[in-house]
């Protein structure tokens, strides 16, 4: 035995924690390790989510302003050049109605879907869809096709 194994008795030692508030025979009575007065030292204390020290938290410090209209209506924009594409890629022929571009992944069968204007079309197609700008209105017109508002 030497001083690099030496250890002390079992059962001589425990690790059950501190026993605090017990009275000051135990080491641990007075604050109880809470240190003096403030927040922290009292019974019931919990800090607020996002409290900062005291200091005005980030929350309040932001200006708010606007609103969101929870009726909002939200819409898959689908253009023109896109439906173009497809007919080159001779993924649609005619047509073009809500099931063709949700099993072509261009929309979600719960979205709304509206034809924007970007780009040219040359083919003749039939289109329907839940709403159509102006511009994309008369570029599939213009092209021999014709416009279904669902």
């Amino acid at each position: 035995m030497d001083l690099s194994n030496l250890k002390p008795a079992k059962g001589s030692t425990h690790k059950d924690g501190k026993r605090v508030g017990r009275g000051q025979a135990s080491g641990k009575g007075g604050t109880a390790t809470r240190g003096h007065k403030g927040a922290k030292s009292r019974s019931g204390y919990s800090k607020k989510i996002g409290f900062e020290g005291g200091q005005m938290p980030i929350q309040r410090r932001v200006p708010k302003f606007g609103f969101t209209n929870i009726n909002r209506k939200e819409y898959q924009g689908i253009n023109v050049d896109t439906l173009q594409q497809l007919v080159d890629d001779k993924k649609i022929k005619d047509t073009v109605d809500f099931e063709t571009l949700v099993g072509l992944g261009l929309a979600g069968k719960n979205d709304m879907v509206k034809i924007l204007g970007r780009g040219e079309l040359k083919a003749t197609l039939k289109v329907s869809a839940h709403k159509f700008t102006a511009s994309a209105k008369e570029a599939i017109e213009a092209a021999g096709g014709e416009v279904v508002t669902l």
